[in-house]
């Protein structure tokens, strides 16, 4: 298989395709009104991990015996030595000074997640029920599979998840077991589980929308919930967890059906861009388009790829650089640089 074929198969086709003019951005009927979500005063997004595998090419062998980029992630032999997992803290500041804390995703291995919840009083927050809403981006194992540590603290917790799950998923969720794949939830769910479709935007609180964008992505799983945040006085911001749409749609959405869709203000998340680390010409056009859309924060990492990062940078896009407090943390990933380009564990980013 040559690297090209790979790539796609991983699900780089979106942004790609996105990037070079095919607008996934499914605009709405040209006389309706675009619709008015509200405004927050700010967003600040404490990165918990943004590892969701520690050596490219452990998860990448491990992918390809399971049956390759297409196959069900639950029929795969996982290394789980060389799992971990992606998950976020959102506090959110309302205009009238009130303050939200939401969980975004859960990781995928337990025992990484444990550790990393403790570090960051997490565990605390969700028994305290400072912690009661979760969005989940997507089915992913490195999103997902670590629910058991978010659920043995508050199982009540209100879960919004996109509606393109597999039987599987919602075994997990309730407190199953997948022996071959290594993965297993001992607290089952007993919470609200808002599932999440394509037709419409759900309101989450004022200034704060979530977009579940139906796209086909690697290991079986469909569909990404992306959250838009309203910021007073300095316009839309994106919050993915793998940003599958691409970062071009998801602009475009904003600018197509968001009353004040226009102001781009910037990103955090995943852009799911150079995952292995390869570049293909594509993405110079990616960077083209960003800077049309001219965002004044972009806070990646994750699957954006630490050579998209380098790139984008000195293309002269204003990528939030991170720090050195992943070294804190007892694992680190394989392709971390000492350049800190973008956004690690631990590192905290304010909109």
């Amino acid at each position: 298989m040559d690297r090209r074929t790979f790539l796609k198969m991983t699900g780089m086709g979106g942004a790609a395709l996105a990037a070079g003019g095919v607008s996934l951005g499914y605009p709405r009927d040209g006389f309706a009104a675009k619709e008015v979500i509200g405004e927050i005063k700010s967003l600040k997004v404490t990165v918990l991990s943004e590892t969701s595998w520690f050596n490219n090419d452990i998860f990448k062998k491990n992918l390809m015996d399971g049956g390759g980029a297409m196959g069900n992630q639950y029929d795969a032999a996982w290394d789980k030595g060389n799992s971990g997992g992606y998950s976020a803290l959102l506090e959110i500041e309302q205009l009238d000074g009130k303050k939200k804390k939401i969980l975004m995703d859960t990781g995928w291995n337990n025992e990484w997640m444990d550790y990393v919840y403790k570090m960051h009083g997490i565990d605390k927050m969700l028994r305290e029920k400072e912690i009661d809403t979760m969005v989940l981006t997507h089915w992913h194992l490195d999103h997902f599979w670590g629910i058991e540590s978010t659920l043995k603290h508050n199982p009540n917790i209100t879960i919004y998840a996109p509606a393109t799950h597999y039987p599987e998923d919602l075994q997990l969720l309730r407190g199953g077991k997948f022996e071959k794949a290594g993965c297993k939830n001992g607290t089952p769910h007993k919470g609200k589980l808002i599932e999440c479709d394509a037709a419409k935007v759900v309101k989450v609180l004022p200034g704060v929308a979530l977009k579940m964008f139906d796209v086909p992505i690697l290991l079986r799983v469909r569909g990404e919930n992306v959250l838009y945040f309203d910021v007073k006085d300095k316009g839309i911001v994106t919050v993915t967890g793998c940003c599958h749409p691409g970062i071009l749609s998801l602009y475009s959405y904003a600018r197509n059906n968001f009353a004040k869709g226009d102001d781009v203000y910037g990103s955090y998340g995943g852009l799911h861009i150079t995952l292995f680390e390869t570049w293909d010409p594509k993405f110079d056009d990616i960077i083209k388009g960003l800077k049309a859309f001219k965002p004044e924060k972009l806070a990646c990492n994750h699957c954006t790829g630490w050579l998209f990062a380098e790139k984008a940078a000195a293309a002269g896009l204003p990528i939030v650089k991170g720090t050195d407090k992943y070294k804190s943390y007892k694992r680190t990933s394989t392709v971390a640089k000492a350049s800190n380009v973008f956004l690690t564990n631990g590192d905290t980013v304010v909109f």
